[in-house]
């Protein structure tokens, strides 16, 4: 078994409470515990494994305490998904849904939403539960709800993550107002007119983290006049 590998694995390996990627205190005043896995380690373990694990203990490494272990159990889900039909993609999404509260952290969400959660609802062309989800006092669902919409931007559908991008733009969090800013720069590699147009409707209120992350891929002039409220070059 897969968590029987680990923990031989990992049963003397020292456990942190941050990474150089991770506070120590990541929501809430609650913590992470991590091993430091590489992304080829997990990977690795998840390419190995994602054929033959059962759920009863791929929820088990879902719910582990240990970061780098729910970050297999979702990469595991990532390639089912890939490979799965409707019905099995509707019951891989039911799982990720009803263990959300373990999809907690940046990283975590940002492996999982789009290519778990927003591949299916692009499937069903329902984006209710993203709505719900970015109007959600928790900080990793309004994650999941932005980041999810990467998976749609990239089938050309872009008002779902302005309706969302709407919704969170005055979140106070910086890993929201970074999230927003980069799926709004992505949205900006498929129609760079829609982002320019966004940005100065919003400009006002849209936090200058969120501003700055959507731009990046603009000339650098371009961002100069952006940053300061300056569309005249449209």
């Amino acid at each position: 078994m897969l968590l029987e590998e680990l923990n031989l694995l990992y049963k003397d390996h020292e456990v942190k409470n941050y990474t150089r990627y991770h506070k120590e205190t990541y929501c809430d005043g609650e913590l992470d515990y991590f091993i430091g896995m590489n992304s080829a380690t997990i990977g690795t373990f998840a390419e190995k494994s994602y054929k033959n694990i059962d759920n009863g203990e791929l929820i088990k490494l879902l719910q582990h305490q240990i970061h780098d272990y729910r970050s297999i159990a979702l990469s595991i889900m990532l390639r089912q998904m890939k490979k799965a039909d409707s019905s099995k993609q509707k019951k891989l999404v039911e799982l990720y849904l009803d263990n959300l509260d373990y999809v907690n952290n940046w990283d975590l969400v940002d492996i999982s939403a789009a290519n778990i959660l927003g591949r299916y609802l692009y499937s069903i062309n329902d984006f209710n539960l993203l709505y719900e989800l970015s109007l959600s006092t928790n900080l990793w669902y309004k994650r999941v709800a932005i980041v999810s919409t990467h998976y749609l931007i990239l089938n050309n559908c872009l008002e779902v993550t302005l309706d969302i991008v709407d919704n969170l733009i005055k979140d106070k969090h910086d890993l929201i107002h970074k999230a927003c800013g980069w799926m709004l720069r992505e949205l900006g590699k498929k129609n760079q007119e829609t982002l320019n147009e966004y940005l100065e409707v919003n400009y006002q209120i849209i936090p200058r983290t969120m501003l700055r992350y959507a731009i990046e891929k603009h000339p650098e002039d371009i961002r100069k006049r952006i940053l300061k409220g300056d569309f005249l070059w449209r």
